[in-house]
């Protein structure tokens, strides 16, 4: 059984761990706020332009007189019941997080590559701990791009998917796999198409057969200058909206996981509080009826 003096030391660790997981939680709270506004400001031009792409490719989308971008919540159940491993050799682009304390945020991101890699896949890693279990399984990243999860920048994904569009002729389709924000409570992994087999990937040229009209309706310029210039925009905007998305989800978990952590912090804080009062207790009786016992005696 622990002494006194070992039960108030842990007590005193106890104390200073605690001061650290709520320090670290509003922090946390702090981040995962800002990124949501961040994700906020940029969703509804996302949606729009993907709106804009998808009518100029004469999709279903055209028929329909206001067009609704499917929710992440949809994207997210999707890409659950979609054979991604059908795709062949690809290029994958997976995100996590630079450091841990974030629950199974990271194991979660990593799960979700292991589940749809196969060999002579190319892993880009954002994230250190992603690039570390990536490294650990064979499939080094190619480029550095640790930087992106950290500090998410629209240039730099701008620059990524420049290369990433440009290798695309020699590894096929590239995935695109993250952490979803759903709720402070909820951060679901989703797999998403960023480049070659999503319909909205289809080659320019064969879109147009068609015709230049669609719907009564006149492009000018053309739907193909139209769909080359937005077609590498809606690409970049969507790793950017990613990088974004996952940022929030890694706080939403840091902000859980430092919650339960100081919760627990207080329930093992109370325990060894009363288990400490009751052995002072306990020694104070015994030395009571020690003087009580010599008294007695004589």
């Amino acid at each position: 059984m622990p002494t006194l003096k070992e039960i108030k030391g842990r007590i005193a660790s106890v104390r200073s761990t605690l001061k650290i997981t709520s320090a670290m939680k509003l922090v946390a709270s702090a981040k995962l706020r800002k990124a949501q506004m961040a994700i906020e400001a940029m969703r509804p031009y996302q949606e729009q332009l993907q709106g804009i792409l998808t009518s100029l490719q004469g999709s279903s989308a055209t028929d329909k007189a206001d067009f609704t971008a499917p929710s992440p919540e949809n994207a997210a159940s999707a890409s659950n019941e979609a054979d991604f491993t059908a795709l062949g050799t690809k290029t994958i682009v997976a995100i996590a997080s630079d450091s841990s304390l974030c629950g199974s945020f990271n194991a979660n991101a990593v799960a979700k590559v292991r589940s749809i890699r196969q060999p002579g896949d190319t892993v880009y890693a954002i994230g250190r701990k992603m690039a570390d279990a990536m490294r650990r399984d064979g499939f080094a990243s190619p480029a550095d791009c640790s930087s992106l999860s950290e500090h998410p920048s629209y240039s730099d994904a701008a620059a990524l998917v420049d290369k990433l569009a440009e290798e695309a002729g020699h590894t096929g389709t590239v995935v695109l796999v993250y952490n979803h924000f759903v709720s402070t409570a909820r951060q679901e992994p989703v797999v998403e198409v960023l480049v070659g087999a999503a319909p909205q990937d289809n080659d320019a040229d064969a879109v147009l057969s068609a015709g230049e009209e669609s719907a009564g309706t006149i492009f000018e310029p053309s739907r193909k200058e139209l769909l080359a210039t937005l077609l590498p925009k809606t690409r970049k905007l969507k790793l950017y909206a990613a990088l974004l998305d996952s940022t929030a989800a890694e706080h939403a978990a840091r902000t859980v996981a430092m919650q339960t952590a100081t919760d627990n912090a207080e329930d093992l804080l109370a325990e060894l509080t009363l288990q400490y009062n009751k052995g002072r207790q306990q020694k104070i009786t015994a030395e009571i009826l020690d003087l009580a016992g010599g008294q007695a005696e004589n």
